[in-house]
């Protein structure tokens, strides 16, 4: 997910992006969009392969600090990071720009403290897939199109083929803790479009990532301990704060301010394939036939909501 600083402003809405040469939705400045740009699309792409691959070295990140310990070291590094990066304005800003900040923040906090509980009792895969039904949900939810809920549909069919048809041979506290974990990231999509639309580049998120270290650090202060000042265990989870939340969230941040939240939802259900991939290249697990029928309906539901999306952009006047 690019370095924030160098992201021009944003525009003053989250409408999707007209015709190349048309002016952006709510900027008014008749300014070109540019080709050959990393487009919102694959900005969301290349954060899901990022936060993916942060989560598989979680994981092996665990039995030095715990699950919370993890979620605290990522919080505070990626905190730190994009502070720097970023040196956001802290004044000038209104209530309830301070307001939404704040709600994302926890938000981040919740999100990545549940799911990381969640692959503490159950494996990386089936967490991802019921994490994702959070961000399936809310494309049913935004939509306006009826289309729209065919591909939602589609890809909620693959995310369960994927999950195996059923999740009964699991942790249930796993199990609920990735679902819980899937209503925040529903609400982390939300914040994150009102959080880029209010703050320019990538201020807010850096400001909300403070947010987020400061309520997370005493959980990990009281499971860890010293051991969170570990070296070696401080740069795997600087490794791991880039990975999974400083570079996914910067680019996420930037595509939802030119895609609706529905469209940017149902491309979240990409994640399953993603950690199945990830499984494969890092892990060397192989894929079976059902798994790979699943991930080719759950591409198959992104495509189509990516098509519906530009065809959409393609029939309004320049």
């Amino acid at each position: 997910m690019n370095t924030p600083s160098a992201v021009p402003p944003s525009p003053a809405s989250a409408t999707p992006v007209a015709p190349v040469m048309a002016p952006l939705p709510g900027t008014g400045d008749g300014s070109p969009v540019r080709r050959g740009g990393l487009g919102p699309v694959g900005l969301v792409l290349a954060g899901g392969v990022s936060v993916q691959f942060g989560g598989a070295l979680a994981v092996t990140l665990m039995p030095r600090t715990g699950a919370l310990g993890v979620v605290t070291l990522r919080l505070l590094v990626a905190a730190i990071v994009l502070m720097v990066i970023c040196r956001p304005k802290v004044r000038g800003h209104s209530r309830a720009d301070w307001v939404t900040v704040l709600l994302f923040g926890l938000t981040m906090a919740a999100m990545n403290g549940l799911f990381y509980q969640s692959v503490a009792r159950i494996p990386l895969g089936p967490a991802v897939t019921l994490e994702v039904l959070g961000p399936l949900v809310l494309s049913v939810v935004a939509s306006r199109r009826a289309l729209n809920l065919l591909w939602a549909g589609l890809a909620l069919g693959g995310v369960f083929l994927l999950g195996g048809g059923g999740f009964a041979g699991l942790d249930g506290a796993g199990v609920a803790f990735a679902l819980s974990a899937g209503a925040m990231w529903a609400a982390y999509i939300v914040f994150s479009a009102r959080t880029g639309r209010r703050f320019p580049q990538a201020d807010g998120l850096a400001l909300a990532m403070v947010v987020a270290a400061v309520a997370f650090l005493p959980l990990g202060v009281a499971e860890a301990g010293t051991r969170l000042l570990d070296p070696a265990t401080v740069a795997l989870g600087a490794a791991v704060a880039v990975l999974s939340s400083v570079l996914p969230y910067t680019l996420e941040l930037l595509a939802l301010r030119r895609l609706p939240a529905s469209t940017f939802a149902i491309l979240m259900s990409l994640e399953p394939a993603v950690a199945a991939t990830a499984g494969f290249l890092v892990l060397h697990q192989a894929l079976s036939v059902t798994e790979a029928l699943a991930i080719t309906l759950v591409i198959a539901a992104s495509m189509g909501a990516v098509r519906t999306q530009v065809g959409r952009g393609r029939a309004k006047p320049a």
